[in-house]
């Protein structure tokens, strides 16, 4: 693969176009799409991997040759709000009045679901937290092929105010003693200091950057 930028920014650039470009019901050319996220020494195919993954998850079909469908705009939507929340994404390039209307566009839907997310009930307690982070570990593995090995700085973010990060560190290493996850150390591509402090360290001074399903 050819990609210019990670696979993570690549495809949050591809959910951009595709959520630019049409709404549900919507056919549009492979071509279009490939004129808006194609760079300078990429290719089409590059892309053609994530184009796959949305066609296995239901949001895009492939109706003709040549052709794309928007089956589930919704659910790319979701997919395209965590990629932009990632804060290792930006534009590399000044990016056109289509584009930023793309985002306004995306900006006011998310705003009209904005009040249910910041009444989501406060995590006060491990009973409560364990089922959230199972459901937005499993949400993240699966939307983002991460093969069961889920950054834990995404975790943290995911969740959000909802726990605090004191409860949030101390109820993942209860998971862990628990034999629920996991959690790996090793080495995090493009780790930067924003992730690492999103991450968890142990009682002995250890980094964890990623947690498993056991």
């Amino acid at each position: 693969m050819a990609l210019k930028d990670t696979a993570d920014q690549s495809r949050t650039r591809l959910l951009l176009a595709l959520w630019e470009l049409g709404t549900a019901g919507t056919e549009i050319k492979k071509g279009d799409l490939s004129k808006k996220v194609v760079r300078t020494g990429e290719k089409s195919g590059d892309y053609q991997g994530f184009l796959d993954e949305l066609n296995q998850k239901g949001a895009i079909a492939f109706p003709a040759r040549g052709k794309i469908s928007i089956s589930a705009p919704q659910q790319i939507q979701e997919l395209l709000r965590v990629g932009l929340g990632d804060e290792s994404f930006t534009f590399k390039a000044q990016i056109g009045k289509n584009t930023a209307n793309a985002l306004l566009q995306l900006i006011r839907g998310m705003g009209t679901v904005a009040p249910m997310a910041t009444q989501a009930a406060t995590i006060d307690s491990y009973e409560a937290f364990k089922p959230a982070a199972l459901e937005v570990y499993d949400r993240l593995n699966r939307d983002f092929n991460l093969n069961n090995l889920v950054p834990i700085y995404r975790l943290r973010r995911e969740i959000g105010d909802r726990v605090t990060r004191t409860h949030f560190d101390e109820w993942l290493l209860e998971m862990q003693s628990k034999d629920i996850f996991q959690l790996i150390g090793g080495e995090m591509p493009e780790l930067t200091s924003d992730k690492t402090e999103d991450s968890i360290k142990t009682a002995l001074g250890a980094m964890r950057y990623y947690a498993k399903r056991i």
